[in-house]
């Protein structure tokens, strides 16, 4: 089912200052133009500036030979969320997220782990996949009760990855999937990188093509396991999509979910208008978010109850 979530309201001063910070997040950050080292930094201290709820404790560790952290509300059932974060496959790690980790910890009630994967361009495809893999592997092992796994924008795409790599080893799946903007096709093929380039405060074309060019290397940008829009999506888990009507990946949630209709697999899709790229991670500042989270809480209730 995709469904468009209608503006929630009128033009508020929190909903313009999250769009301006997603604006300096893209020009100080995800522009190509930056300072790969610097970009890196940049993001991670990007997380200081969003507020964390203080009952959910966090720890650094150690899976499957990956840095990560773990993520413990003080009020939490069994279950286990695995979150792979985003950044074009160059940027970000498990502390640039932790402010939404550490929300869908809390709104979820169960544990989380967030993990470093590894980026590129010092290790190209299929390294994160690698990783995402053996961390989903890891997350299947180590939960009390049903497994999440979720990723935002590339790590929307990773996570998408992971299962398609997890299904064809014939290894146990999780229970359900949390995709935030994800990015699912590398061939920057989606009609909305045209209609929503002047509107996206965040991304840019051009900045998704470079991305993929580094993250890629000399591997073909439609090969599946990069681009899962054009994988088999049969015997994948149900997926919750959030997306942004103003985003140049809007695209890449539509076509996807429709790929998921097609090939019998539970879908709930929405596109929020008015909103951009990677929204839910503004939670508190931007009011949507909250509600985002809400309506994820709600979606993930049956599966995270259940027997």
């Amino acid at each position: 089912m995709i469904e468009t979530i209608p503006k929630q309201g009128a033009l508020s001063l929190r909903r313009l200052l999250a769009r301006h910070m997603a604006r300096t997040a893209g020009k100080k950050v995800m522009s190509p133009e930056n300072s790969r080292q610097i970009a890196r930094k940049r993001m991670d201290a990007g997380a200081d500036r969003l507020p964390t709820p203080d009952d959910v404790r966090i720890q650094k560790t150690e899976i499957s030979g990956l840095s990560a952290l773990t993520f413990t509300p003080d009020e939490r059932r069994p279950g286990l969320l695995l979150f792979l974060h985003g950044g074009g496959y160059c940027l970000g790690s498990a502390k640039s997220h932790r402010p939404i980790v550490t929300r869908l910890a809390k709104a979820l009630r169960i544990n989380a782990v967030s993990i470093d994967y590894r980026l590129a361009p010092e290790h190209v495809f299929p390294c994160a996949v690698e990783d995402g893999t053996a961390a989903l592997n890891w997350a299947m092992g180590h939960s009390d009760g049903p497994v999440l796994i979720a990723g935002d924008s590339a790590g929307g795409g990773l996570t998408l990855a992971s299962l398609l790599r997890q299904r064809e080893q014939g290894r146990p799946l999780p229970q359900g999937a949390y995709l935030i903007s994800p990015l699912t096709d590398l061939t920057v093929s989606g009609n909305s990188t045209k209609t929503r380039a002047k509107v996206d405060p965040m991304l840019k074309p051009e900045w998704l093509s470079v991305g993929a060019q580094l993250y890629l290397e000399n591997t073909p940008a439609e090969t599946p396991e990069a681009s899962p829009l054009f994988a088999d999506l049969t015997g994948l888990p149900p997926m919750f999509i959030q997306t942004g009507d103003d985003e140049i990946l809007l695209d890449d949630s539509i076509r996807f979910a429709q790929k998921l209709e097609q090939a019998g697999v539970p879908v709930q899709c929405e596109i929020w208008k008015a909103l951009w790229h990677d929204f839910p991670l503004f939670a508190p500042l931007l009011p949507e978010a909250d509600q985002a989270l809400e309506r994820l809480t709600d979606w993930a209730e049956p599966i995270l109850s259940a027997d």
